[in-house]
Formats: structure tokens, C-alpha cells, sequence
């Protein structure tokens, strides 16, 4: 006796049905949705899958530090009170 699932009738993979909870990013959200790709494939179909999502990831990740941050406040102009502004040297 072969067991469930076994034989030409067989139903192919199914979803895991992992939810996935949106970041906010849209760029990682894409990737995340990527990997519903995987549930339609056999096992041997997933490392590509996942490779894929892995560098859209890293990707992203890099991406944010190209990303201006916050600009720092300029520094105040030297003063007549600035030791550093006033020249000893006569």
C-alpha cells in the first residue's frame, strides 16, 4: 500500500499558508509576496525562489543606506566670543 498522496494522482505542492504582515516598505514587501512563488513549486523549485527573495532583500537593505538621512544642524558661525576667531599673532 503506497501512502497518501502517492501516485499518478497525486495533488501537485501546496501553500503553507505562512501570512505575511506588510512592512511598510514597498520594496520588501515585494520580495516577502515573492515568496508565495514557492508554493507552487516542488522542493527542488524553492532554492531559486529563495535565492531571489534573499538578493531583492539585500538589495534593499543596501539600498537604505544609500538613503539620505536626517542633515545634521550646521554648525554656529565663530563669534566674537570664539577664542578660535580671534588671531593672537600680531
Amino acid at each position: 500500500m503506497t501512502g497518501e498522496g502517492a501516485g499518478p494522482h497525486a495533488p501537485g505542492p501546496l501553500p503553507l499558508g505562512v501570512a505575511r504582515t506588510p512592512t511598510g516598505d514597498p520594496d520588501v514587501d515585494a520580495q516577502l509576496a515573492r515568496l508565495a512563488d514557492a508554493d507552487h513549486l516542488a522542493a527542488s523549485g524553492h532554492l531559486e525562489v529563495y535565492e531571489d527573495v534573499h538578493r531583492g532583500l539585500r538589495d534593499a537593505l543596501t539600498a537604505l543606506d544609500r538613503r539620505p538621512g536626517p542633515q545634521a544642524a550646521p554648525a554656529p558661525p565663530a563669534g566674537p566670543e570664539d577664542p578660535a576667531s580671534h588671531d593672537t599673532r600680531s
